[in-house]
């Protein structure tokens, strides 16, 4: 795409003056899926990534945004927030919370011709981490924006939280069947909590991951070893707003904190 560079610098101007606009200017706007991970990319270039996210990852998410297939989009380190600590909403124009799983990768997926098996894929993950999601759009009617634009606006990323890496021996679970909690708290100490299960994240937690390692491998990217990969939200959505305290709670295998401010 030639003018993804210029699409890359207004999104990331947009992001970071924390402005929406209704859509990209025609002459910067991407129409198909490999032409939005082009302008993702420039917006990568001079950010450190470390990691990734899957977006519309239930049919309702992707009826939901007007999309027939997860998104992938890019993790930034100065958008990862510590377990326990602080996110500032901010202009955020979604305002929700998702309940994740997180896989931290232990050796590299390069891009190849071959389709990635589950069991490759999960060979190559090193640990496994209870996750928050609180994406946000620089689009104002993300809702209708198409997937070309959604990729290129990083898949609607923006802060993450990972959890410690459990020591539970999730390789035994059938993650599809496990039960997950989000719990919102605001600030009169009321506490709301939504059940979810791994079933949500495409089927499967480990679904969803195999997905992402072959979309990448598809762009020509692949994955590396040390990223942290969520793989989406397994409740629905929980609004949130400035106050609360969001918990993601996976059982046996952890739980991790931020607060919204």
């Amino acid at each position: 795409m030639p003018n993804a560079t210029e699409a890359a610098a207004l999104l990331d101007r947009l992001w970071r003056d924390g402005r929406h606009i209704p859509a990209l200017p025609p002459e910067l706007r991407p129409s198909t899926r490999l032409e939005g991970y082009a302008v993702q990319a420039a917006l990568c270039a001079g950010r450190r990534h470390v990691g990734w996210k899957i977006a519309a990852t239930s049919s309702a998410g992707q009826q939901h945004i007007g999309v027939s297939a997860p998104l992938a989009g890019r993790l930034f380190q100065d958008r990862i927030a510590p377990d326990g600590g602080e996110i500032i909403l901010g202009s955020n124009n979604m305002k929700v919370a998702e309940v994740e799983f997180a896989f931290r990768f232990a050796r590299d997926l390069p891009p190849h011709g071959a389709t990635y098996t589950q069991d490759e894929v999960m060979d190559a993950v090193g640990s496994l981490h209870p996750a928050i999601e609180v994406p946000a759009s620089r689009f104002d009617a993300f809702v209708t924006a198409g997937e070309a634009q959604l990729i290129a606006d990083n898949a609607c990323a923006d802060w993450a939280v990972f959890g410690p890496a459990t020591t539970y021996d999730w390789r035994a679970l059938d993650l599809s069947r496990h039960d997950v909690r989000g719990i919102l708290t605001d600030a009169t100490g009321a506490a709301h909590t939504i059940t979810g299960s791994g079933s949500n994240a495409l089927g499967d937690p480990r679904i969803a991951l195999t997905w992402l390692a072959n979309e990448a491998s598809r762009i020509g990217i692949g994955l590396r070893a040390g990223e942290t990969v969520i793989t989406g939200t397994c409740v629905v959505p929980m609004p949130v707003e400035p106050g609360m305290t969001v918990v993601s709670d996976l059982g046996v295998l952890g739980h991790v904190s931020v607060s919204l401010k």
